[in-house]
């Protein structure tokens, strides 16, 4: 297993190369999407529910030329692209949707999982979502007060509407005066799921890409009036069963997984290594559950992260993991004080790995059991 480090906004540059170099990790997951477009972030960051993420309106489709140009650009510093992770909204609102424009975006799709492989990226990373993230709060709860994302549902009417012409926090098009709210069932939901694997997955096969898919986070029940996807253990099975494919896969959150009410985490991690069926790990710890969860550092949660590697190590992982969420540290530089310590303690236990002793955890045996009964 190896251990690397995510590049967003303004850390997808050459300086976040450079940090990411000087840290001693080889494998990069990327975000192209601008989550901070025109995000006016400041309610959030001052203690209110969010995160609020700006407009993707007009962005158009990430090119062979564009996404070629920041492998390029990492492989200057020794860097390679283990994961591109989230679509931006514009590209596939019709498929999350289904919309008139459906088939249209899906062609879009094809051809942008196409040009990934051609540019040299194993793995696009989505989350099947409505609501996306949404529901956190930013309050001083991590260790020694330091800075982190909490999800307190019953503060808050976690079903309030999505406004008009946004997804995942993001606005898409302009808003309609008077539009419906949107409000997808569960089987919707799964539905357009289906048809959107169906689809993609065999392009995907054909470009030599993996299309991992997130777990829900917050995993609740609904959010934002609107049906969850996979928030529960047993639903990745689900989910994996739709197209049986290696390019069929997982974005496996540790923390999402630990979030859930119902499943053992380190059960779900084995019974997934072994199928070979996770694509690349978000190594990430939690304190609670949904509904009243707290993001913590990674060696500070309910979940003891070293046997997730010995674990990971047993069924044979040769995958990346990277750091997510990281609470920020007081510091002049708080992202990478934070990251720099996550990217210590992971490569440490990784290096370490063989040395860790035996897995502690139950055998996937405990996990088959109870699908079977799903």
């Amino acid at each position: 297993m190896r251990v690397g480090l995510t590049l967003f906004g303004d850390h997808l540059t050459e300086d976040g190369a450079r940090f990411a170099s000087q840290l001693g990790v080889a494998d990069v997951v990327i975000h192209l999407t601008q989550y901070a477009r025109n995000a006016d972030n400041g309610s959030y960051r001052d203690g209110g529910v969010g995160p609020v993420n700006g407009d993707c309106i007009g962005v158009p489709l990430w090119t062979y030329e564009d996404m070629a140009g920041v492998v390029s650009m990492l492989a200057r510093h020794g860097l390679k692209v283990a994961a591109m992770e989230n679509l931006s909204p514009n590209f596939w609102s019709d498929i999350l949707l289904d919309g008139p424009r459906k088939h249209e975006q899906m062609d879009g799709l094809k051809q942008l999982v196409r040009d990934a492989g051609r540019a040299g990226i194993p793995v696009i990373g989505y989350n099947f979502s409505i609501a996306g993230v949404w529901g956190w709060q930013r309050r001083r709860l991590a260790r020694g007060g330091a800075t982190t994302a909490v999800f307190f549902g019953e503060e808050f009417d976690a079903q309030a509407p999505i406004p008009d012409g946004m997804l995942w926090n993001m606005r898409y098009r302009p808003a309609e005066a008077g539009a419906a709210p949107v409000r997808v069932s569960e089987a919707e939901l799964w539905s357009r799921l289906e048809w959107f694997l169906k689809e993609l997955v065999p392009v995907a096969e054909k470009a030599n890409v993996r299309l991992a898919a997130h777990p829900d986070d917050p995993p609740a029940e609904r959010l934002r009036g609107n049906a969850r996807l996979v928030n529960s253990h047993a639903k990745y099975e689900r989910l994996l069963d739709i197209v049986r494919s290696p390019a069929n896969a997982l974005e496996f959150c540790i923390g999402s997984l630990q979030e859930m009410v119902e499943g053992d985490v380190y059960e779900t991690t084995r019974h997934f290594a072994r199928r070979s069926a996770v694509a690349y790990v978000h190594f990430r710890n939690v304190r609670g559950k949904v509904p009243h969860y707290v993001e913590s550092f990674v060696d500070d949660g309910d979940v003891d992260m070293a046997e997730i590697v010995r674990v990971l190590r047993d069924e044979g992982f040769d995958g990346v993991m990277v750091p997510d969420h990281v609470p920020d540290l007081d510091c002049p530089a708080p992202w990478h004080a934070g990251n720099a310590y996550t990217i210590g303690f992971m490569k440490a236990l990784a290096a370490n790995a063989a040395s860790l002793g035996p897995a502690r955890s139950a055998k996937a045996a405990t996990f088959e059991a109870r699908q079977a009964a799903y």
